[in-house]
């Protein structure tokens, strides 16, 4: 099992750019399949970005292409999410999580550890 800490969150404002990191501890990073989710008030937890194990794959949710950018460092057991170009949309708990088994996919059933989530508020 692996341990997630998300951290970078915070408050900006519209057209800014933040950095999240999802830091994993317990067993081997390189293993995971990794992603991003996020949940904003009163709504279900959306798909936002994955990467497979060896970064040769990734996938965006349409509402973030071009504007959000998902990588892993597997040499620091890391995975970040650059986030540009930032709209008051963005604004939600983002947290990070990790799939032992199989390609990407957008559901979260999907993966089977989590993070505690970190907060991203975008002002307008």
């Amino acid at each position: 099992q692996v341990q997630l800490v998300e951290s970078g969150g915070g408050l900006v404002q519209a057209g800014d750019s933040l950095r999240l990191s999802c830091a994993a501890s317990g067993s081997s990073f390189r293993y995971y399949t990794m992603g991003w989710f996020r949940q904003a008030p009163g709504k279900e937890r959306e798909f936002v970005a994955a990467v497979s194990r060896s970064s040769s794959s990734t996938r965006y949710a349409d509402s973030v292409k071009g504007r959000f950018t998902i990588s892993r460092d597997n040499a620091k057991n890391t995975m970040y999410l650059q986030m540009n170009s930032l709209k008051p949309e963005d604004t939600a708990v983002y947290s990070c999580a990790a799939r032992s088994l199989g390609d990407i996919t957008v559901f979260p059933d999907g993966y089977g550890s989590w993070g505690q989530g970190t907060q991203v508020t975008v002002s307008s």
